[in-house]
């Protein structure tokens, strides 16, 4: 049984005749005909009472259609849902923070538009618990976050994949002509992340392993760390920062980072996802992404 036959059969029943539910189909009437009579002989019995005037379907050919409407429409239905599924393959959803939506994942993403052509970019930025949630909701194809044993919510468990993308570290920086010590407090003003910036974690966990060689005083707390960078710039403290977003302003002398070595704090990159399977552009970029 061909599908067009069951729409000829809804031709009928809406125009009442068959010429012009012929022409509605846009086949010859005697072709129309041919394929009227093949869906009755599939059916077994007459669907077209061609003595009566108007022209009417039989008792059994209005059964038939009204299936036939219903399945149509259903096959309509679905053949739009996998039309808008294949759209939403074509889109990289991708979660991140605000940080390094700024610094590295840019790099990146340029680096993978290389070999991967997704057809629109959808970047979402949070803090690492949010983003989380996104990707087990199935809001996001992609994470991309920091790891650090000292951030408390990071990926666990069977459910998740990661892959290990860059290593950064944070460096302690300030203006070049900041005086080494508030006279008022006798002490390094400290520009400090908010709570609720994984970034503030990892400087609180290093700091209470590793004193810094001079008193700090927090004097300013900030939820993104564009903003301390250019505070920083500016001679309001020390601050400390990842190496991939104040490279180039150390470079330029904007800024100098304090100390020695043991007041960095290394931490990595991560890629991650679920473990279920993922649209055709998400699983590509997985596929093509190097570990480190």
């Amino acid at each position: 049984m061909d599908l067009k036959w069951l729409e000829d059969l809804v031709a009928i029943g809406k125009t009442g005749n068959l010429a012009r539910a012929a022409d509605l189909r846009h086949v010859t009437p005697p072709a129309f005909g041919r394929r009227v009579r093949a869906l009755e002989a599939w059916a077994g019995m007459p669907l077209v009472d061609r003595e009566h005037k108007p022209l009417q379907l039989t008792e059994a050919g209005l059964q038939l259609m009204k299936r036939a409407q219903e399945s149509l429409q259903g096959l309509h239905d679905i053949r739009e849902e996998l039309q808008r599924n294949r759209q939403t393959d074509e889109v990289l959803k991708l979660a991140t923070g605000r940080t390094l939506a700024r610094s590295w994942v840019a790099d990146w993403l340029v680096l993978i538009g290389q070999t991967v052509n997704p057809k629109r970019l959808e970047v979402r930025t949070g803090g690492l618990a949010d983003t989380l949630v996104w990707l087990e909701e199935g809001r996001v194809d992609l994470l991309v976050a920091y790891h650090h044993p000292a951030i408390a919510q990071r990926p666990r468990g069977r459910g998740f994949l990661q892959k290990v993308l860059a290593q950064d570290k944070l460096v302690p920086v300030r203006q070049r002509r900041l005086h080494p010590r508030s006279k008022a407090i006798n002490a390094l003003p400290l520009l400090a992340y908010a709570p609720s910036l994984a970034l503030a974690g990892l400087v609180e966990d290093h700091l209470e392993r590793c004193p810094c060689p001079d008193s700090l005083q927090r004097v300013l707390e900030c939820d993104s760390a564009d903003a301390l960078m250019e505070y920083a710039i500016k001679g309001m403290g020390v601050c400390w920062l990842p190496w991939s977003l104040v490279a180039t302003a150390c470079q330029e002398g904007l800024l100098e980072v304090c100390w020695d070595r043991s007041m960095e704090i290394p931490f990595e990159v991560r890629l991650v996802r679920m473990r279920r399977m993922l649209g055709p552009i998400a699983e590509q970029v997985w596929q093509t992404t190097p570990v480190l």
